[in-house]
């Protein structure tokens, strides 16, 4: 069975650079503060990023019952989104 891209998810991410940074920096689980520093965005934008990519589901929170220091990851689908913005 071959899979099926979702093209519109690929332009979703496309269309912001935060959400492309974000989802490259979540390969190795991550909290909102060490993906600010590590790529030198602000914590605002990281957490907005976050939380429209894990509505897409393309990141996931590790930690969801966590006030503070929530960890967060790429999901699979997240990957293969990636792949492809990476490819155009």
């Amino acid at each position: 069975m071959q899979r099926v891209i979702k093209w519109k998810d690929v332009s979703y991410v496309l269309s912001s650079s935060y959400r492309k940074k974000v989802l490259e920096g979540l390969y190795i689980p991550k909290t909102p503060s060490r993906l600010s520093k590590e790529l030198g965005i602000n914590k605002t934008h990281i957490s907005r990023s976050l939380s429209e990519l894990e509505s897409k589901k393309m990141v996931k929170c590790l930690t969801p019952n966590v006030a503070k220091g929530r960890i967060y990851v790429i999901t699979d689908y997240g990957k293969e989104i990636l792949k492809e913005v990476n490819k155009l």
